[in-house]
């Protein structure tokens, strides 16, 4: 099948009890190991990519990567989405550039700028055929070029959500929680330790999420920030040489309560950067005498796989649901 957008996707995944994974891409791997994954498991998938994506890969060879994978896994519903899209133009060169969805972020402008903004690109994006993803609150963290300091980050406000998405006419709304950007969502002073010493981020605001589900029934809710960082691949990056001390990410138990909620796309982007960093790194300390790409990138590929399949069982639900 085609591209699709994700409108007939957030409906089934409304009713049913689950979300869609929505997964960062950079490279070939990547792409691979996602589609392969979701193919196998019979689950819809969003594919995105960043601002940062385009500027490293090319627009170009993105989209066409993902045009690859659409024939190689012909039967599984596939969005190309623009995650944090930062201005109308973005949107504008994606929408032209054969995206299905695309995100315009203008939550760090004040409310009555955002709506202008949001639906400039949502009256674009309406006559071709494109769906809009919006944001209310901002996240801390930094992913790509998004950077927020912790402390300056803010909670979605439920009293505006509907009037936003009233006005801008946009097709799901992206909200703050208490999600974070990046490997390292959490300082250590907002975290508590377990008996294993491990850091536990603070609990995510389900209050906030029911205030917004009560004020707009049956509209699509996002969450970014959503990676769990896990601590398999933060140990192994350590062990290999790297240097990650305190990452940590969103407890996955918390991100499927989510699922069965209102939530209806979870982001997941730093787990799989490093579940490949990770393998890498201890492939070229086991094997310091290989220089090839390929005999590196497989296992790196072969382990994001598995932990996409994991994602799409465990966390998100979305097996079978293709």
């Amino acid at each position: 099948m085609p591209l699709v957008t994700s409108k007939e996707m957030f409906a089934k995944a409304y009713n049913g009890g689950y979300a869609i994974g929505a997964f960062n891409v950079n490279n070939m791997e990547i792409v691979q190991a996602i589609t392969e994954a979701c193919s196998e498991e019979h689950a819809p998938v969003i594919l995105q990519v960043s601002k940062g994506a385009r500027a490293y890969a090319n627009h170009t060879y993105l989209v066409k990567l993902v045009e690859a994978a659409v024939i190689n896994c012909p039967d599984t519903p596939i969005v190309l989405h623009l995650d944090h899209g930062p201005d109308f133009e973005t949107c504008k060169a994606c929408i032209d550039g054969g995206f299905t969805s695309v995100m315009i972020d203008a939550s760090s402008k004040p409310f009555e700028e955002n709506i202008e903004i949001t639906r400039k690109v949502v009256e674009y994006a309406h006559e071709h055929g494109v769906v809009v993803e919006a944001e209310l609150g901002t996240l801390a963290g930094i992913e790509d070029e998004v950077k927020v300091a912790h402390g300056a980050e803010s909670y979605t406000r439920p009293e505006e959500v509907e009037e936003f998405v009233s006005r801008t006419g946009c097709d799901s709304l992206a909200i703050a929680i208490g999600t974070s950007h990046g490997a390292y969502k959490f300082t250590a002073a907002q975290c508590t330790r377990n008996e294993e010493g491990i850091l536990v981020p603070p609990p995510l605001r389900f209050d906030v999420l029911k205030e917004v589900e009560k004020r707009l029934p049956g509209f699509p809710i996002v969450l970014h920030g959503s990676s769990s960082v896990p601590q398999e691949y933060v140990k192994m990056i350590n062990e290999h040489g790297g240097a990650m001390p305190d990452a940590v990410g969103i407890p996955e138990s918390q991100l499927r309560e989510a699922a069965r909620s209102s939530v209806c796309k979870i982001n997941i982007d730093s787990d799989l950067r490093l579940a490949m960093t990770g393998t890498i790194r201890k492939f070229f300390c086991e094997h310091p005498d290989k220089f090839d790409p390929r005999e590196y990138l497989k296992p790196a590929r072969a382990n994001i796989k598995e932990l996409v399949r994991h994602k799409l069982i465990d966390v998100l639900g979305c097996n079978g649901k293709a």
